[in-house]
């Protein structure tokens, strides 16, 4: 079956009235026939049933056991996270996330779970770090914010040999481009935010599990934290994933024909973007995903901040704003915006510098956006030659 068509007969019509658009119920309790006898809900943190069309679905689009939907995607990583305890180890990708690195490093090494970093694009030296408190392996792929593509199966087999879990951010590719689970991963974890929703019109997060057991675990701890998502964001989610498979597709076709463009630009020293030959990455990324996606990410020839800050205040149809996965472009600096919180060392380490600059390329005309970057790089050029 096409996904396209997959998707939208994924999403059931409402069994009570015949509605073909999922219904908001907006309410907090349910009246229950008798005292613990209901129709499967009874209070709205526990369940809802309009979180639950978009947990159902979820769990389908990724071929899980079950899916959650949390009120952010770092609230779906803190649920994965509490499946650990004291003393157990975390060995992440070294690209990791801004929000993620804060999570790990400065929330949970408190509470005696610490954080180990290796780049898990190389897989021996995932080999090598792995050790006995390892339980849990976290990877993005592709990271944020220089796209760099890990080999999910060979992870998971590394995973498995070591007895701990595997859980993959997904949120770079979507559902319609990789399915980590069917390459081994146990778990998978989404920004809904970003392109499952489509809009930049809500913040939730995702949780999917490759087995029953994992989600009974993982609803537990989401009924008990509470970080649940309203129906009203859930239904926008629901409303986002049906478009998700065309979005996708024109992000992807407008991001590789940008990056081409990038890699004759003068000022421009790398372009990272999965679907160019030139990527490090680019056979993996050609094995376990369908399409390159809508982000990519350049530095400049010269390390300059000053450089860098000019060239993403000045663009005309990529806004400057955190997020990406939107139909409008953003463009922004990682290493004043979206990693700050992580120190220059550690960043330039994997490979985001001071002149990093990220676009989340929209599904606007290819040719406008092209336009649009050309015309920033002739005036920064200008002001150059002026001040020389």
């Amino acid at each position: 079956m096409n996904e396209q068509t997959h998707i939208l007969h994924s999403i059931p019509v409402d069994p009570l009235t015949g509605a073909i658009s999922t219904p908001i119920y907006q309410t907090s309790t349910f009246v229950q026939e008798a005292p613990g006898v209901h129709k499967g809900f009874d209070y709205a943190r526990s369940n809802n049933p309009t979180r639950q069309v978009l947990e159902q679905l979820m769990a389908k689009l990724e071929n899980g056991a079950r899916g959650f939907a949390f009120s952010s995607g770092l609230a779906a990583i803190d649920a994965v996270v509490k499946l650990l305890k004291s003393g157990d180890e975390i060995l992440a990708v070294d690209d990791i996330y801004g929000g993620a690195f804060r999570l790990f490093t400065h929330i949970y090494e408190k509470f005696g779970i610490t954080v180990r970093y290796t780049d898990t694009t190389q897989i021996e030296h995932v080999i090598d770090a792995v050790t006995e408190k390892t339980k849990l392996i976290w990877i993005e792929s592709p990271t944020n914010p220089t796209l760099k593509i890990s080999d999910i199966r060979a992870i998971a087999q590394v995973a498995k040999a070591n007895h701990c879990l595997l859980c993959v951010d997904n949120t770079f590719a979507s559902p319609v481009s990789q399915k980590p689970l069917d390459l081994g991963a146990d778990l998978v974890v989404h920004s809904a935010t970003k392109y499952l929703s489509g809009h930049s019109d809500l913040i939730a997060g995702i949780v999917v599990t490759k087995t029953q057991e994992l989600g009974d675990q993982i609803k537990f701890i989401q009924n008990a934290s509470g970080a649940i998502l309203s129906p009203f964001d859930s239904w926008l989610v629901v409303r986002g994933i049906e478009t998700l498979s065309l979005r996708v597709k024109q992000h992807t076709e407008n991001a590789q024909r940008i990056a081409e463009y990038l890699q004759t630009e003068s000022l421009v020293k790398n372009v990272y973007y999965p679907g160019l030959s030139a990527h490090p990455n680019y056979r993996i990324a050609q094995q376990q995903q369908k399409y390159a996606g809508g982000v990519i990410a350049f530095d400049l020839q010269i390390d300059d901040k000053a450089l860098a800050t000019q060239i993403v205040s000045i663009t005309k149809y990529f806004k400057l704003a955190e997020s990406l996965g939107g139909v409008k472009s953003l463009i922004c600096l990682p290493c004043e915006m979206t990693h700050k919180s992580i120190p220059q060392e550690k960043r330039y380490a994997s490979g985001v510098t001071d002149s990093l600059i990220r676009l989340s390329v929209g599904i606007e005309d290819a040719d406008d956006l092209i336009d649009d970057l050309k015309n920033v790089f002739a005036q920064v050029q200008i002001n150059q030659s002026v001040n020389a």
